[in-house]
């Protein structure tokens, strides 16, 4: 069940939204008008699908525009307020605005699937242990039920099953019928 994702550039979204001609997210106000405009191409894509938001052109990021641009979009998109169903992965985020972007995420408690420089798909920010197991084991499958994983997991069906709920509310992975999906690779390739 792969889905071709709807590719927003934040270079071209901070050029547009601001009248500038740089790619450097430096204030608290240029990531607010950034991440409205985000959120108002989220809002007119199609329900359920899969949006990536494309850094790989940003230079200079700071706290308050990862703070606006990441962390205030992401709970957004967990209370399922502008993509109804949908879900966001990244790419393009450099080393250099990892500790960043991971510093904010971490701070509100929050996680994202993002394609990092090395190709991998990698969740970073705040999750605990079992769902980051939880998280890698279904990447792994491409996708996997509570009971696929529940004896290598080691722990019982329902608590397992617990743990793939709560990634999917933070909108980590996918559900179809019975089964949870990874948002992987093939999810974040044009």
């Amino acid at each position: 069940m792969t889905m071709t994702p709807h590719t927003i550039d934040v270079c071209a979204v901070l050029r547009s939204a601001v009248n500038q001609n740089y790619g450097n997210l430096l204030t608290r106000d240029t990531g607010m008008a950034v991440r409205h405009q985000i959120e108002r191409e989220l809002m007119a894509h199609r329900e359920g699908g899969i949006t990536s938001l494309d850094f790989s052109s940003i230079g200079l990021m700071d706290y308050s525009c990862a703070d606006e641009v990441v962390a205030k979009l992401l709970v957004l998109l967990q209370n399922d307020d502008i993509t109804r169903g949908g879900y966001v992965i990244f790419r393009g985020i450099g080393e250099d605005h990892l500790e960043l972007v991971e510093s904010v995420l971490t701070h509100h408690g929050l996680a994202l699937v993002c394609l990092c420089e090395d190709g991998r798909p990698r969740l970073i920010g705040r999750v605990s242990d079992a769902e980051r197991r939880a998280w890698d084991m279904v990447r792994a499958r491409g996708q996997a039920a509570a009971s696929d994983l529940a004896d290598e997991f080691g722990f019982g069906e329902d608590f397992v099953a617990e743990v793939l709920d709560e990634l999917f509310k933070r909108r980590l992975v996918r559900r179809a019928d019975n089964a949870f999906l990874a948002l992987d690779a093939t999810d974040m390739v044009q």
